[in-house]
């Protein structure tokens, strides 16, 4: 409230002043015919000021501000990527079958971005079947909860309110570590437990590969140095070695 006061003040302020100069002008010169003439092209003028500053200037430091804050979001995801997201992706994958294996996402080293974007659709149609009773859960429960205080950090991030997908992600992950972390044990567990906790897997699978290819077509286009480790160490692509050569 008392910023806008503020703000009226000063146009009340601006707006006198304007005045009493245009006043002083007609006592000095008494040339009325003058002020309106400066005064109504002034006036014109205002429209196309608002056209350049309001409308241009404004769209063009909004896009630099979204490029701005679309970097800072890149770094974030990729330090959930490099403490988290490489190794989930690959310990669900152990849960996976083997006929629903995304092959596609093999060799992706000189992949265009129309090809990035024709994988991530068919990926989005590939019917995941993860099975919870086929992996190592309790392995998998462990590594989730010596992540939970980095995953929770992430959520605290104030630049990820601009991000809904990777918010996404991230709780979906977050819920299947409290999935875990609520059973006593995970080596017996009923048929129907099982079904349940595959269903959380299975979601929160298909938002990491999703969010993977996004992350990976981000690194080939501005940081082709962390692209190639991220190739070389593809979960997907059973060939795949950190070593060159």
């Amino acid at each position: 409230m008392k910023h806008v006061r503020w703000q009226l003040v000063f146009g009340v302020a601006l707006v006198a002043l304007s005045a009493a100069l245009y006043l002083a002008h007609y006592v000095i010169f008494a040339d009325a015919h003058h002020i309106f003439i400066y005064l109504l092209g002034d006036i014109a003028f205002v429209p196309m000021e608002v056209l350049l500053v309001t409308l241009i200037l404004h769209e063009l430091l909004t896009r630099r501000e979204k490029r701005a804050l679309l970097g800072k979001m890149n770094m974030v995801i990729g330090a959930f990527f490099s403490e988290v997201g490489t190794e989930l992706l690959d310990r669900l994958s152990r849960f996976d079958t083997v006929e629903s294996q995304p092959a596609a996402l093999e060799g992706m080293a000189e992949w265009t971005g129309r090809q990035f974007t024709q994988v991530a659709r068919h990926i989005a149609d590939v019917p995941f079947e993860l099975d919870s009773a086929r992996g190592d859960l309790g392995g998998l429960s462990a590594f989730l909860a010596e992540k939970r205080s980095f995953l929770v950090a992430l959520l605290e991030n104030p630049i990820l309110l601009e991000h809904q997908t990777f918010t996404n992600l991230l709780w979906g992950v977050l819920h299947l570590a409290e999935e875990l972390a609520a059973r006593p044990a995970l080596d017996a567990l009923p048929d129907d437990d099982l079904k349940h906790l595959s269903g959380d897997m299975r979601r929160a699978h298909r938002r990491l590969i999703a969010q993977w290819l996004a992350y990976m077509r981000h690194l080939k286009r501005d940081y082709p140095y962390l692209f190639s480790l991220a190739v070389r160490t593809n979960p997907f692509d059973p060939a795949a070695s950190a070593v060159v050569g």
